[in-house]
């Protein structure tokens, strides 16, 4: 305001400050006025009203005994060259037009506050939109109101209080007029969130600027200024979370209504007949519409729309006071769920979509028999999509009891419904319940369709990536052969489905330790890939990063070092820095940058992925777990042991919350765990967790899988940190005897076992690191795509389809 008003042009300036009320919009105009000294004369003006407006110019008149008339007020203006300046408050009436009230004259200057943001166009290169205070600033306001010394314990305080209430000043000061009242700051927070409702009402006290409206009033009033439509619009955004609300959603949902036959959506009453306000004549989705109820909303401040993301917001205090606004909140809920349900996009390109709406999903659903049946595939979509498995597994079972009841096992949509359900078990490690589902999917898919059909061969390649999963990857190896010769007599060499058909066995050959046959697969694919789709097409980037990573099995790590810095740069170029695949990317080189020894350049791309994955996904989503173990796994090797164990817990901690204690990634997190605690020569507390590992592994896998095999290994190695080498040998014999039974003498494995029975037979405590658990499987791997390899040669189908590939 100073820049622009203080400007020596001879014309007249006009600055306008718009926000929602309660933002502080007087009190800077005010604070302005109050502290410059070059407007010798200063008007405030009342412009609520037209009404309003002419009883302050007829002041204006009187006070300068220039007559008592509202033209008197302008002419008095208008006849004085002197410097003046009139603060239009509260210019709110978003059907008031200020022109006709401004004076006829180039010179004087103009302050307007309003909650209008269209009001800015008075002023279009002098206007601001008032915004929270910072916390700091924020904490001194409360306690300034309080009349609170501003120590340490209660500056304390005072954030914890200005945080909950978003830092909206008018929020603080009734806030600390409560305070100063009842001398209760200690407990102020926790009163609060037991009666807020009711302290939102209560009057701030006196007050300088004569703010007289307490935060219930100043945003009732803009509300019940707002037709039905508006208001109706608003209480419905105000069931989803109150960021980042996609407009599409009524966009979608409006043309899946279109697109309906009346007998689909009989029961979805309320959502149609809401819906109905963005339906054309012509009966089709009409953009205005929605633009135009939005407008209405924006102009009291009340919700803000996100030009370049085509997305809403609101203020986190006004989106609780618009939930108090519903007297009868379960059809607003219905009619949101079903409007939400019929946005949500099933196709495979649909997956960053529906991760956006976690959050919405996770305010909106107070429980899944409040989800109306005909949307549970969206909704379990939105679950598997966001890494709550559980919930997911939940909706799918639902729709398959479902799905049977009306159409019996054979028909398509129960097979999509077994298959989504299969591998939502897969996420979960339930993988003996999801083989049998998708044995059930093979079986009928071969009876219906045949051996040759898309769908019998890619369920074929589902059942593979599940054999992997149990351990068994001769039996993935032979059905994986049966795909690709089947796409190869079918389709041809050059063909997408047999590319990716090559590519999930290559991944089948590593985990055999057949890495040079996994190469010349991977180069065959990426040559072919590279001709067909070019170099910067997402599938061939896949490509590169699996080749890459069968470099890095076969030691030649600079070699897969440029692969994946390439495979990132495109993936930053395409896509930008926050997509899902370029923070895969990211991972993928800073595991590169791990097996070189150069731990603190992994650790820089694992904090930004870290960070990203937080932003995007939120703390709990078992991608942002991954990155949290992926970066303790490289604090572990600059010797950052304690930081390291800090995010192991709390990697572990949230794993036994969403997942249970028995599901493989948990045991993963154990482990790792474990091996922190070895670092830092906590062997018995690393002994006990790694007991509980390998017990678990041996229930639900048994005593021949690869992560049982890996749990005795550690167990073995504690064991003779512990000075127990008789009970370590034990262990060791029993691990080689079966990788030389499963995996053969040549194998990497094997060889491995061979070495740690060699070291413990000579008693020595040095052992090889490969063996241990060293947070196995952190960097990108099978926990995050269910694939083998670091990055994936493939896409899934998406929950629409037959379920995922392997790969």
């Amino acid at each position: 305001m100073q820049q622009h008003l203080s400007q020596d042009n001879k014309a007249r300036m006009v600055f306008v400050l718009h926000g929602l009320g309660g933002s502080g919009k007087t009190q800077i105009a005010l604070k302005f006025l109050e502290s410059c000294n070059e407007y010798t004369t200063q008007f405030f003006v009342n412009a609520s009203s037209s009404e309003a407006l002419n009883t302050s110019f007829m002041n204006i008149a009187i006070s300068q005994g220039f007559g008592a008339t509202p033209e008197a007020g302008f002419q008095w203006l208008i006849s004085k060259n002197k410097e003046w300046i009139l603060l239009y408050d509260n210019a709110d009436n978003p059907n008031l037009n200020l022109q006709p009230f401004f004076p006829h004259c180039t010179h004087g200057n103009i302050i307007i506050t309003s909650r209008n943001p269209q009001l800015a166009a008075y002023g279009p290169a002098s206007h601001s939109q008032v915004g929270n205070l910072d916390e700091k600033n924020a904490a001194l306001l409360l306690l300034a109101r309080a009349v609170k010394e501003n120590t340490d314990e209660n500056h304390k305080l005072a954030l914890g209080i200005v945080q909950e209430l978003s830092c909206l000043p008018l929020a603080i000061v009734q806030a600390g007029a409560y305070v100063a009242r009842f001398k209760n700051l200690v407990n102020y927070l926790s009163l609060y969130r037991q009666n807020r409702d009711e302290l939102w009402q209560q009057h701030p006290g006196p007050r300088h600027d004569n703010y007289e409206w307490t935060i219930y009033t100043t945003w009732q009033i803009s509300f019940e200024r707002l037709s039905p439509v508006a208001a109706h619009f608003l209480q419905l955004c105000a069931l989803l979370h109150h960021s980042n609300i996609p407009e599409s959603i009524f966009a979608k949902a409006t043309e899946w209504i279109v697109k309906k036959q009346r007998d689909e959506a009989e029961s979805l009453q309320e959502a149609r007949e809401f819906l109905q306000n963005f339906v054309s004549s012509a009966g089709c989705w009409q953009e205005q519409m929605l633009r135009n109820i939005v407008a209405e909303i924006e102009e009291y401040s009340l919700i803000e729309r996100h030009e370049l993301s085509n997305t809403l917001s609101i203020h986190p205090l006004v989106h609780l006071w618009c939930l108090g606004t519903l007297y009868d909140k379960l059809p607003a809920q219905r009619c949101m769920l079903d409007v939400l349900g019929m946005a949500i996009d099933l196709g495979p390109d649909g997956n960053l979509g529906r991760i956006a709406l976690r959050a919405h999903v996770e305010n909106l659903v107070p429980d899944l028999a409040s989800i109306s049946s005909q949307f549970w595939a969206q909704y379990g979509a939105i679950y598997y999509d966001g890494g709550n498995f559980e919930r997911a597994r939940r909706v799918y079972e639902l729709k398959l009891k479902k799905q049977r009841g009306l159409f019996g096992d054979e028909h398509p949509d129960t097979l999509v419904a077994m298959a989504n359900l299969a591998r939502t078990y897969s996420e979960l490690g339930r993988h003996s319940e999801a083989e049998q589902l998708k044995l059930s999917v093979l079986q009928q898919c071969r009876r219906l369709l045949g051996d040759e059909h898309p769908d019998t061969l890619l369920t074929m390649g589902n059942l593979a990536s599940t054999y992997s999963e149990l351990g068994r990857h001769s039996e993935a190896e032979q059905l994986e052969l049966s795909v690709l010769q089947q796409r190869r007599k079918l389709l041809g060499d050059e063909h997408p489905d047999t590319l990716l058909a090559m590519g999930n066995l290559a991944s089948t050959y590593s985990e055999l330790g057949r890495h040079s046959e996994a190469e010349q697969l991977e180069l065959s694919v990426l040559q072919q890939r590279r001709m067909l789709l070019g170099d910067e097409h997402p599938d061939t980037l896949l490509t590169m990063g699996n080749l890459a990573s069968t470099y890095s099995e076969l030691g030649r790590h600079s070699e897969a070092e440029q692969l994946k810095l390439s495979v990132l740069q495109q993936r930053r170029k395409l896509l930008g820095d926050e997509h899902p695949r370029t923070l895969l990317a990211m991972g993928n080189l800073a595991s590169i940058y791990s097996e070189l020894g150069r731990h603190s350049e992994a650790e820089q791309l694992q904090l930004s992925v870290l960070q990203q994955r937080r932003k995007l996904l939120g703390d709990e989503h078992p991608r942002t777990l991954l990155a949290m173990g992926n970066l303790a796994s490289t604090y572990s090797e600059l010797g950052r042991h304690s930081k390291a164990e800090q995010l192991e817990l709390s990697v572990l901690q949230q794993r036994r919350k969403l997942l249970g204690d028995e599901h493989p990634d948990t045991l993963l997190a154990m482990g790792n765990l474990a091996s922190t605690y070895s670092e830092l020569g906590r062997h018995s507390e690393s002994e006990q967790l790694e007991l509980s590992v390998l017990q678990q592994r041996r229930k639900l896998l048994g005593d021949e899988h690869p992560d049982t095999l890996l749990a005795m290994g550690n167990l073995a190695r504690t064991y003779s940190e512990l000075g127990r080498h008789s009970e370590a040998e034990q262990l060791e014999l029993s691990v080689l005897q079966q990788r030389r039974k499963l995996l053969g003498d040549e194998h990497p494995d094997t060889l491995l076992a061979m070495g740690n029975i060699d070291l413990t037979s000579h008693a020595t405590r040095e052992y090889q690191a490969p063996e241990i658990s060293q947070h196995q499987g952190l960097s990108e791997h099978s926990q995050v795509l269910g694939a083998v390899r670091p990055d994936t040669s493939g896409y899934h189908t998406g929950p629409g389809g037959l379920g995922p590939c392997q790969g």
